[in-house]
């Protein structure tokens, strides 16, 4: 099943690789730079799921889930995020801002895109474990 990505991520090198794999299986990525740019696409394209980093210029990742699930259209959304923050709690704080998933950097090449797969096929496409 390919689907309408949106990854915000800052750093190129990350944006570069999660792209390349995610298109190896036949989805679309469209990468946001920054927290206000990644609300502002989100919106107006209403992925099937948003990549989001949580150390980003500008707002972070916490306060980039809470302001998309503010937004109507994509309260269903599944928010995954992809982070080097892998400290106790962090996981956590991912969740209760209103991430569906959370996956530590650096990714694994050989397993990312299932792990990312899981979150379009779930049936109800929240909060699966």
């Amino acid at each position: 099943m390919s689907c309408t990505i949106l990854l915000i991520e800052d750093n190129e090198q990350n944006r570069y690789l999660a792209t390349f794999l995610l298109e190896q299986r036949g989805h679309k990525v469209i990468p946001a730079h920054d927290g206000p740019s990644g609300i502002a696409l989100a919106t107006s394209l209403a992925p099937g799921l948003i990549l989001l980093d949580i150390q980003l210029p500008l707002m972070d990742g916490y306060a980039v889930a809470q302001a998309l699930r503010g937004v109507d259209a994509l309260r269903n959304t599944p928010i995954v995020a992809v982070t080097s923050f892998a400290m106790a709690g962090d996981r956590e704080k991912s969740l209760a801002a209103g991430c569906d998933g959370y996956i530590e950097k650096p990714i694994n090449p050989e397993t990312f895109v299932d792990e990312i797969e899981r979150f379009l096929t779930s049936p109800a496409g929240r909060k699966q474990p």
